[in-house]
Order: structure tokens, then C-alpha cells, then sequence
């Protein structure tokens, strides 16, 4: 045997069980990492619950999380004037109807000193992508992002809802919550530092972020992007 104890759960699956020692180092991985994004308390609850398990591990996230201080210190209100409901096109596939907006206002990062960040979200599977880039870019510089970066991998889309508040809900949302994850990792300043030494800017932050919102559970499909997506 391993010397290690497992926990079955009534729907079979079976984790590891931690140590009370080691609790502090699991929440911190869960929820402080920037692969995990610090992300709600639901989010890390479904994060934590799918590997690894001690009594009273939903209280002990439940406590982390609301006194986690990156998290306190970036909160925002987001209260905002309700527009007039238009319905939207319900999607049948994958990347056939995003969302896209962006977020601007942003320091310079990374070497080439983006300051924007262009959102774009699938409507059927609630997966974002973060690519940052320059405000005064052009309308052709962004089509050829979007040509190399997303569309060479994902298909054409059928449909593209932008410049909308009253329909572009999803992107309002991923975009609040990408400004709460950015803002939480640099919120001592502009850069991050991790646990490793190395500094990071909020563009070189991006990947992490994306890959952090991709495998956490969403709540109207009640599976993670990552699985929807890529089975």
C-alpha cells in the first residue's frame, strides 16, 4: 500500500485525503495560483472537490475565500443601468455566435506595451479568450488577430455580437471578471510576483487567467468550458 487514505464519495469517485497541515498549502494552490485565477468561492469549491478531500472542506474554502485579502482589496461594485432586453440568436455549435468587447485603460505590458485586451467569449460553451493588444490598433489589425490567433483554430463564426450593451451581456460579465482576476494579482501594484520568484505584468498574466476560467465549473452548463469544448 502507499500510506495514503482515500474518501469515497456517494457518487463513487475517489480522492486523497489531506493532512490538516497541508490545508492552508491546498486552498492556496486552488485559489491564489494564477492557473486558479482567484476565482469565487463556488469555483474553488468545484476546483478543490475534484481531486482531493478532509472533513469540513467546504467550511475551511468557504473561510479562505472570504477572507482571502487580494480578493477584498480588488472587489468592485458592479451595479450598472439596466438596458432594454433584445433576444439573441440561440447558438447549435462551438464558436458558431461569440461575444466580443474590450477592455481598456490598461498599463503597458509585456515588451511590446499592450495596453488593451480584447475579450471574446463562445456563447455556447461560455469559453473566453484574453488576447491583448494596442487601443489605437486598426479595424484591420484586429481582424487579422482574430484571423490568426482564434479563427484558425475555432472556424469561422456565423455571428459576432459586439457594440451592443443591451445583448452583450456575456462579454460585460467575462470582461468584470477578468478586470477582478487582473486586479487581484496585481493588486500591490502593476506586477506579480509568484511564489517561484518571477515577475509577471498583467499580459504576461493572460494565459493563466484564460486557462484558470476554461477548467472551473460555469454555472448555466454546470461543467467546465474545457470539457464542453474539448470532450
Amino acid at each position: 500500500m502507499d500510506s495514503i487514505i482515500y474518501h469515497r464519495t456517494k457518487h463513487t469517485c475517489v480522492m486523497k485525503v489531506v493532512d490538516r497541515s497541508l490545508i492552508n498549502i491546498v486552498l492556496k494552490e486552488c485559489h491564489d495560483s494564477p492557473f486558479s485565477g482567484h476565482l469565487s468561492e463556488d469555483r474553488t469549491r468545484e476546483t478543490v472537490k475534484t481531486c482531493i478531500w478532509w472533513p469540513m472542506w467546504q467550511t475551511d474554502v468557504a473561510e479562505y475565500c472570504k477572507s482571502c485579502y487580494r480578493c477584498q482589496k480588488a472587489k468592485k461594485s458592479t451595479g450598472k443601468r439596466l438596458g432594454n432586453m433584445i433576444k439573441i440568436q440561440e447558438p447549435g455549435r462551438p464558436w458558431e455566435i461569440v461575444h466580443m468587447d474590450w477592455v481598456t485603460g490598461l498599463p503597458p505590458g509585456s515588451d511590446r506595451s499592450y495596453n488593451a485586451c480584447l475579450v471574446i467569449v463562445d456563447t455556447f460553451i461560455k469559453t473566453p479568450i484574453f488576447l491583448p493588444f494596442h487601443k489605437d490598433d486598426t479595424a484591420m489589425d484586429t481582424a487579422l488577430l482574430i484571423r490568426n490567433r482564434v479563427v484558425s483554430w475555432t472556424g469561422i463564426f456565423t455571428n459576432i455580437i459586439t457594440y451592443h450593451p443591451q445583448t452583450d451581456g456575456l462579454a460585460e460579465r467575462m470582461i468584470q471578471t477578468l478586470e477582478d482576476m487582473v486586479r487581484r494579482f496585481c493588486a500591490y501594484g502593476l506586477e506579480f510576483k509568484d511564489c517561484d520568484g518571477f515577475t509577471h505584468d498583467w499580459c504576461t498574466l493572460l494565459p493563466a487567467l484564460e486557462l484558470a476560467y476554461k477548467t472551473s465549473i460555469h454555472a448555466s452548463t454546470n461543467q467546465t468550458p474545457a470539457i464542453l469544448e474539448k470532450g
